[in-house]
């Protein structure tokens, strides 16, 4: 799952039961979270008891989870990953009878009137009968959407004093600016060039890959949504809104007038983000590849606006290459184009990264000491001090890794597809994560610390499944306490013991 697929289960974690009820009436949400949010043996389970009219005996799944792949553990994991997205009901365990699990009601009727084709009009979306404007083609909105996006990202950056980085940028909307606030993501400095500082949580926004960046921004308006009691809309509907749109056709024109009053008027907001383009006068709407790809494993400004995206040719055909039908290198009108851009790292911690975006250049400021800036490149080397600078700022060893794999060079791809070899030197991978080391010699997790059991056997019954379920981070079997990085689902499996007790 990638970084934006997990935040966003996170969230719904959260969410109480009836929140989930609401979310499964539109298919779309069902579908949704169906395709993106769940494991290949989750899918697996809810496929398998989708359309059966009685519940199902929970060890007759063993037969679905063999030893040598992990077998109870495994199972137990993916069950208490539906039961947290209120997807699975299990049965209480009982001396006289066998536990037994099936599909909740909500989800399985939104689930099979999204495999039916069913359910309610426009609940995947009314397409505009209406003239479309030849101009606004699927190029048009790539261009539209990395516009709205760099503002943004300008912004922040702009907040580190990086001097012509935001050079021909128009910057955000207030509205997003006070939400970029809200959110903690820049700080209010008057001491500054520009006002505002970038925070801890700003920069490792920054090092997200875009669909991270996209939930990140979109969760913090479901968050103020729900603070501001004047708002006059529903964090609930709203997220159902974004599972929607996210099932939509990109290039594809949309009726205005088949939305309800409220997600009318979540659409300024949208298209402040980037996620949606509304031509004036007309009541029509475009998704983008934002809003598209908000559900995909795919990062959608990798295709889109990612200055860091190769455009020469790619025999392997991997995403954000450009190669013709014949299998060579596909024109390009555009002369700047026409080279490879990406960054090389060196084993002896050099970096050439091959960009002219002074975003990028900013973003590689904050981990790498510069040296030289070309009109195509810049050079720089990965120092202790540079890493450390970075770790200081918030910014963890696994981010800095993920970031120059993301964007590197599809020369360094190749030779790695080629040679079997990893993509980045593992000489400098190592020495990343042992400068982090040098200054965590103590690394904190956020949990609850469960103690006073009424037995023995409630302890360990107890800590056995925290352990099953992958949430157990220590344990003192004297002391009979244990820690655990989640409770929700530590508190269900309590009650349901004790209601069968």
């Amino acid at each position: 799952m990638s970084l934006g697929g997990q935040q966003l289960l996170e969230y719904l974690e959260k969410l109480p039961g009836t929140a989930f009820r609401r979310l499964y009436q539109s298919p779309a949400t069902a579908l949704a979270i169906f395709r993106r949010m769940l494991s290949y043996h989750a899918k697996v389970i809810v496929r398998g008891l989708l359309y059966m009219p009685d519940p199902f005996p929970l060890t007759s799944l063993d037969i679905w989870f063999p030893p040598e792949g992990g077998g109870k553990i495994h199972r137990d994991r993916t069950i208490a990953a539906l039961r947290s997205l209120h997807i699975l009901q299990v049965s209480p365990p009982s001396k006289d009878r066998t536990q037994e699990i099936q599909i909740t009601t909500s989800f399985k009727k939104g689930l099979q009137l999204a495999f039916e084709g069913g359910g309610e009009d426009g609940s995947f979306g009314v397409p505009s009968s209406l003239p479309v404007d030849p101009s606004i083609d699927i190029a048009y909105l790539d261009k539209y959407a990395r516009k709205k996006w760099d503002d943004i990202l300008h912004y922040v950056v702009n907040s580190l004093g990086v001097h012509g980085s935001s050079e021909g940028v128009s910057g955000p909307k207030a509205s997003v600016k006070e939400l970029l606030l809200a959110g903690r993501l820049v700080e209010r400095r008057p001491d500054t060039r520009t006002g505002i500082g970038i925070t801890q949580a700003g920069f490792t926004f920054l090092l997200q890959e875009s669909n991270a960046q996209v939930w990140t921004l979109l969760l913090l308006w479901l968050e103020a949504a729900d603070h501001a009691a004047d708002s006059g809309m529903d964090s609930i509907d709203m997220l159902s809104f974004l599972f929607m749109l996210s099932s939509l056709e990109l290039g594809t024109a949309y009726d205005t007038s088949a939305l309800t009053e409220t997600r009318r008027n979540m659409l300024p907001s949208l298209v402040d983000f980037g996620l949606i383009y509304f031509p004036r006068d007309t009541r029509q709407f475009f998704p983008t590849r934002l809003a598209t790809t908000l559900t995909s494993t795919a990062s959608a400004l990798r295709t889109v606006s990612s200055a860091f995206t190769a455009a020469t040719a790619n025999p392997s055909g991997e995403p954000g290459t450009t190669t013709s039908t014949s299998g060579g290198p596909a024109a390009t009108p555009d002369k700047t184009q026409t080279a490879a851009k990406g960054i090389i790292i060196e084993t002896n911690y050099r970096i050439y990264a091959y960009t002219t975006s002074p975003l990028q250049i900013a973003v590689l400021a904050l981990f790498c000491q510069l040296n030289m800036r070309f009109p195509n490149m810049v050079s720089g080397r990965l120092t202790r001090d540079s890493i450390r600078q970075a770790i200081g700022f918030g910014i963890t060893a696994d981010q800095i890794i993920s970031y120059l794999h993301a964007h590197a060079h599809q020369q360094m791809v190749r030779e790695a597809t080629v040679t079997g070899k990893p993509v980045l030197p593992p000489t400098v991978v190592d020495q990343i994560r042992l400068w982090q080391l040098e200054n965590e010699r103590m690394q904190t997790t956020a949990g609850f610390l469960f103690k006073d059991f009424e037995s023995t056997e409630e302890y360990a019954a107890l800590s056995r499944y925290a352990e099953e379920i992958g949430v157990l981070v220590w344990k003192n079997d004297k002391r009979q306490l244990f820690f655990a990085s989640k409770h929700e689902q530590l508190r269900d499996y309590l009650k349901s013991r004790k209601k069968g007790e």
